[in-house]
């Protein structure tokens, strides 16, 4: 970046928002697909299972009422227990039926298998092929809907929020200008060729890679490229699909166009990221595999040793009640409901949480990459120092500087402004406003001609800078002199500004034992002063996008953890790449879209929120799948009939009770997260 680029002012800048209302997107895909099908099942089906469950003569058995005297009461149950189970467990039998083919046995062939048996059971028990002990209809009816209402938690909590590539198409312009003769024609930027000239007005973003054929501008890059100041481009150099021209209008020749562009290169990576990094195991099913295997194994065992004792009647009792009773009630509700809360309680912290798998990771991870622009510092520049010459004051340069700046839009002007407005200086009235690309303002104020702007203008006026400028220049700072009447009166020093919560959010995290890199296109010299006065550990400056990313791998190949932290489109694949990727909320829908976690405030501190959230989740994830899965290793052996030999058998009607309270027990422990407190203040 050059100090000229950085002093080329414009009169009307306007930028895309792309980041408003991330609560609100729909959702997107298989995953909403999902959330639809079981939340419609779910609600059918309990409708369904009420009068299963309440005309089943075992369950009225079980609490003690009586039913009426009908021949229809006794067809309820069935009839509509096996609707139930068509319908409501066709989602269970479809998915079973999947893991049987791959051979990868998990929680839905071990429901699939668990439904299927109580269903023929429990019409062998209807028609009196199978002893009375084995109608199931109640329990078929409340495993069904309690596995639709784990399912539609666990598919609500996977579903994405927003997408990721639409985000990065809707950075190029509705239509472009392309100049056809003499003519200025609208076009789709997506019918532009190779060749073709386009113009672009001040404001306006790229419609396509190009080179500049007429004119020249200050362009915002920084969604791109992560630059935090417009740099300066003139005839001849090329421009990026995206990019904003912030001061003047250009003639553009497109180089580039759909897939070949710059854009659509960032798009490939987040997509290629993405896809390679939702690959992991989940804990559930692993725990579901190792459970399927034990239950068939325990209901054969149960066969084969209730057939040699000579009681074939209550092998087939035992064996079916096994396998009823091997089915995971509380499993199935032990993960989604654990992430339910958490996702709901983060929301409530200002953690939105998109990605179960990244939150899962969040634990483990021992390397936190800061994007620098607009993540630990504030992404606009501040007046950092004033440097008086000529007998004035501070304030006198300041408020020269703000009254010939009044009416400029740059986003320098706007920080001279605010400089002002925090001191409290009282701004004299200016006349004659004009400004120059690349040179600065001018203007009149108190009868003097007053001109701010970077080496260009004392160029003009072949007078030199001060001698501070040296110092700041090598801080990597921007540098704006003040003349007055074509004589130096000081200097401004402007820096993107860091967060005041960035050094607590760093001292926090290595009090963790965590390291700490930023990550930056800016200059080596900006990100060193930055990493310095936050204490960093590592720094990578002046990184293109597609670097981002491979700096992240190399982290990953070193052994690390790594969680990235960031905001713009030029994150993007970095956080796809990264084992955990967390935007920062005020960032660009793009890098919401790429990443698993989302703070909605700027705050860095709140990535000590993600971490003690994560944590905390995958130890109530943990307890739940021991009380789940310990309540199936204990009651499975006793339906078995292992303690037969001393005169007890475990009776169904008990082991449902039991797997009921089972599920009781993991729905509270779940709640106990809603006690954790996740406001960033205070932390340390």
């Amino acid at each position: 970046m050059t100090h000229d680029s950085a002093t080329a002012h414009h009169e009307a800048p306007t930028r895309p928002e792309h980041h408003g209302g991330h609560g609100g997107h729909e959702h997107h895909g298989g995953h909403g697909d999902h959330v639809g099908q079981f939340r419609r099942l779910f609600w059918i089906m309990l409708v369904l299972a009420v009068p299963v469950v309440g005309f089943n003569d075992m369950f009225a058995e079980l609490l003690g009422y009586s039913l009426p005297d009908a021949v229809w009461v006794w067809w309820v149950s069935p009839v509509l227990g096996t609707i139930v189970y068509l319908w409501g467990g066709r989602p269970f039998l479809t998915a079973g039926l999947g893991e049987a083919r791959t051979r990868q046995p998990g929680m839905m062939l071990l429901i699939a298998l668990a439904i299927t048996v109580a269903f023929i059971a429990s019409w062998g028990a209807t028609l009196r092929v199978l002893d009375h002990e084995l109608n199931f209809w109640w329990e078929l009816a409340l495993l069904v809907v309690i596995m639709l209402l784990g399912h539609w938690i666990e598919m609500r909590s996977l579903a994405q929020t927003t997408s990721a590539l639409d985000s990065l198409a809707a950075l190029l312009p509705d239509e472009a200008e392309k100049l056809d003769g003499a003519e200025i024609v609208a076009v789709a930027p997506d019918e532009l060729k190779v060749g073709d000239v386009v113009i672009v007005r001040p404001g306006s973003s790229v419609p396509a890679d190009g080179r500049i054929t007429e004119g020249s501008a200050s362009m915002d890059e920084s969604m791109i490229t992560g630059e935090s100041q417009p740099v300066r481009r003139e005839i001849g150099e090329q421009v990026v699909a995206g990019t904003i021209a912030t001061d003047s209008g250009l003639r553009v020749e497109v180089t580039a166009t759909g897939e070949d562009t710059s854009l659509a290169g960032i798009q490939k990576l987040v997509s290629d990221a993405q896809g390679s990094s939702s690959r992991a195991q989940r804990l559930a099913d692993k725990a579901a595999a190792w459970l399927f295997w034990f239950a068939l194994g325990a209901a054969v065992i149960t066969a084969i040793l209730w057939s040699l004792a000579g009681l074939p009647d209550a092998a087939v009792i035992r064996t079916i009640t096994v396998l009823v009773i091997a089915c995971p009630h509380a499993l199935g509700l032990a993960i989604p409901l654990v992430v339910s809360i958490a996702t709901e309680r983060a929301a409530r912290g200002g953690v939105l949480v998109k990605d179960r798998l990244a939150l899962e990771s969040m634990r483990t991870v021992d390397t936190v990459v800061f994007d620098k622009t607009g993540t630990l510092t504030k992404g606009e520049p501040t007046v950092t120092a004033v440097e008086p010459h000529d007998g004035r004051t501070e304030e006198d340069v300041l408020a020269l500087a703000a009254a010939a700046e009044s009416g400029s839009e740059h986003p320098l002007a706007r920080a001279i402004l605010g400089a002002v407005q925090n001191r409290q200086i009282q701004v004299p009235t200016a006349h004659d406003f004009s400004s120059s690309p690349a040179v600065g303002v001018r203007a009149e104020v108190n009868g003097s001609v007053i001109e701010v702007g970077g080496p260009h203008l004392l160029a003009q006026h072949e007078v030199d800078e001060l001698a501070v400028a040296r110092t700041w220049r090598e801080e990597g700072a921007i540098i704006l002199h003040i003349l007055a009447e074509g004589e130096v009166i000081g200097a401004l020093r402007l820096a993107d500004e860091v967060r005041s919560e960035s050094r607590d959010a760093v001292d926090a995290l290595h009090a963790r034992a965590i390291q700490v890199v930023m990550i930056t296109g800016d200059a080596r010299a900006v990100a060193e002063t930055v990493a310095a006065e936050l204490d960093i550990d590592r720094v990578f400056a002046g990184v293109r996008p597609e670097d981002k990313a491979r700096k992240v791998a190399e982290l990953q190949q070193e052994g690390r953890r790594v969680a990235m932290v960031g905001d713009g489109v030029n994150d993007a694949p970095a956080l796809a790449q990264a084992d955990v990727g967390i935007a920062i909320g005020a960032g660009t829908d793009v890098a919401i879209g790429s990443a698993g976690v989302i703070l909605a405030s700027s705050d860095p501190r709140s990535v000590l929120s993600v971490i003690d959230l994560s944590r905390a989740t995958y130890r109530k994830m943990k307890q739940n799948l021991w009380w789940a899965a310990g309540y199936n290793l204990i009651s499975v052996p006793l339906a078995a009939g292992m303690l037969a030999p001393i005169g007890f058998v475990l009776p169904m009607s008990v082991g449902a009770l039991l797997m009921s309270a089972s599920t009781v027990v993991v729905a509270l422990n779940a709640q106990t997260l809603r006690r954790l407190d996740l406001s960033p203040g205070g932390r340390s």
